[in-house]
Parts: structure tokens; sequence; C-alpha cells
């Protein structure tokens, strides 16, 4: 009987720590300086701010959080580490300590990074003004979603179209003036008088 329960209570355990990995296999929280956000990495309890969790950015053993990974936002060297996005599904740059980095919000002379760019978190009259709900200093903001940074993937972030997304290249349709100059080619190409057709 106790063979029973002690199955019953690991399916109990384990089944929706399962279904929580696969839940944030796409979202790994909300950079933020807000506390009570359920899901932010100022919050050490929750599952995006804990010091255990998988997918924490703030776990020293996890992909995320490693100074070892390249998939870490704590590895100087990382170059896939996580992206950022506001609530409108702009992309922010990359949650990075990489100082080389171009999208790097630790490059001092990136877009994302400078404390004079209006894209820069470090700007506090930019992206990271701590007034705006969307900044990661607002203490009572949302703060920015974190996603994996991983390059392999092809499908568009939150609030992104296909073509924004920078790995999803379509094919290119001829506009209707190439079309008319094709077409124009192949009529001079069957005329056989010589003449040019326009």
């Amino acid at each position: 009987m106790s063979t029973r329960l002690a199955v019953v209570m690991i399916l109990a355990c384990c089944v929706p720590g399962l279904a929580f990995a696969q839940e944030s296999a796409e979202d790994l929280g909300r950079f933020s300086a807000n506390p009570h956000q359920p899901n932010s990495t100022s919050k050490p309890e929750g599952p995006a701010g804990a010091a255990f969790t998988n997918t924490s950015v703030n776990n020293p053993s996890s992909r995320y959080g490693s100074p070892h990974s390249n998939q870490s936002a704590t590895n100087p060297f990382a170059t896939e580490a996580p992206k950022l996005y506001d609530s409108s599904g702009k992309y922010r740059g990359r949650l990075s300590a990489n100082p080389y980095d171009p999208d790097s919000i630790s490059n001092p002379f990136g877009r994302y990074g400078s404390k004079f760019s209006p894209d820069s978190i470090n700007n506090h009259y930019g992206a990271g003004n701590p007034h705006d709900l969307d900044s990661p200093s607002n203490p009572y903001g949302r703060g920015m979603q974190i996603m994996p940074g991983d390059t392999a993937t092809d499908t568009p972030q939150p609030g992104q179209t296909p073509t924004d997304n920078p790995l999803h290249h379509p094919p290119q349709q001829p506009s209707s003036q190439s079309q008319q100059s094709s077409d124009a080619d192949a009529t001079d190409a069957g005329s056989t008088d010589g003449e040019d057709a326009q």
C-alpha cells in the first residue's frame, strides 16, 4: 500500500512540473524590478526569479543563468543570450552580460545598451524610463518579456509578424513593373521582324 502511495505522490509532483517545463520553453518570464509580478525575475519564489528553476536567468545551474552557457544572461561571452521584448512585441535587445555583442544590454556603445540610445533600457528617458510600465526598472511595472535567444528557431516572437522575424525570409514576389518588363522581353524575343516592342 505504501508503494502505491509513493508512486501517486511522485506522479503528482512530476506531471505538473513537466507541464510547466513545456510551457516555459518559449517564455522565460519578465525582466522586471517588480517583486509582485507573478513571473518577474525579481520575485525569488516565482518561476522566473527562483534560483532553482531550470528556465530562470537567476539560476547559476540553468542554461539561461550559468556563467558557462552560450545561452546565458550572465555569461560575458554568450552569443545566444535571451532576448527582450516589450508589451507591443518590439525587440529590445539581448539580456546579456556580453559587452561586445551589438544587441546586448551590457554593450555601452550598442543600440540596446547605450545610456544615450532611445531603444536602450539603460536610458532613463527612453526604453528604460522608470515611469513606463514596460521598463525593467519600474518597481510597479510589468517589465519586458524574456524569450530564449537560440538562433536556430524560425518562429516569430510574440507580437512579431513573420516578416519582422530576421530569420524568416519570404520569397520575393516580382513587382508589377518587373512583370511588365519580362512580358515585354518575351514579346521582343518572339518578334520575327526585328522591331522593338514597347
